[in-house]
């Protein structure tokens, strides 16, 4: 009993980290968002708040590993948990990164381009959501986990598909653009596009670990 409540708060703090990661893709898409439509004031709140939620997102990390290193009776699965967390935590990294080079860098993007890229935000961001219930299922239900990671492959490929629509079209289609521009808008493209990567590369770890715990 008494190993297995320490293995609850184990889970608890685990949703709780992936929990951060979920509240962080929010302020990320809001945050692209703001920046499209020149809201500065919101914009600057949503960096403040990314800022909390990624200190949050590692010391609960550290919590976590902390405490698996005090259980035996996790010791075979250690190693992949670890791995799993340290790829989520890539994501609240890569969130809270490429939001601060909007602020950094500042680049022009066209008001017809804002569909565009909020599109992208969505799709890339959708990816990592799905990711999130998959993690998650790992410590509960893991045989569910493989039909819930076919759904990040799904948005992976989307997000492929317009990131490229995008970038065609601000090569093929908008000739009053500085080719500097253009570069610096398919630079943002591939750092939104970014976040489904990880998130892929996170479901092909989900699926060895669901692999290996039923076998």
């Amino acid at each position: 009993m008494f190993f297995q409540k320490r293995i609850n708060k184990s889970v608890e703090s685990i949703d709780k980290f992936f929990d951060t990661i979920d509240q962080a893709l929010l302020i990320f898409k809001d945050g692209v968002k703001n920046y499209l439509y020149n809201d500065v004031e919101a914009f600057n709140d949503n960096l403040q708040t990314m800022v909390r939620l990624e200190s949050d997102a590692e010391l609960t990390r550290r919590e976590i590993e902390s405490g698996l290193y005090r259980q035996s009776s996790l010791v075979r699965s250690r190693g992949d948990i670890m791995r799993l967390l340290e790829r989520m935590d890539h994501i609240i990294d890569i969130l809270n990164n490429n939001l601060f080079q909007f602020e950094i860098e500042h680049p022009y993007i066209p008001v017809e381009l804002n569909a565009d890229f909020l599109k992208l935000t969505d799709l890339s961001t959708l990816a990592v959501e799905t990711t999130i219930p998959a993690a998650k299922a790992y410590f509960r239900t893991p045989e569910v986990i493989t039909e819930k990671i076919h759904r990040v492959y799904f948005y992976e490929k989307e997000t492929d598909k317009q990131a490229k629509a995008l970038k065609r079209k601000v090569f093929h289609e908008m000739n009053t653009l500085k080719l500097s521009e253009k570069f610096h808008l398919r630079y943002f493209a591939l750092h939104i596009e970014e976040l489904s990567r990880a998130a892929e590369k996170t479901a092909d770890q989900l699926s060895v670990m669901s692999i290996k715990r039923t076998v």
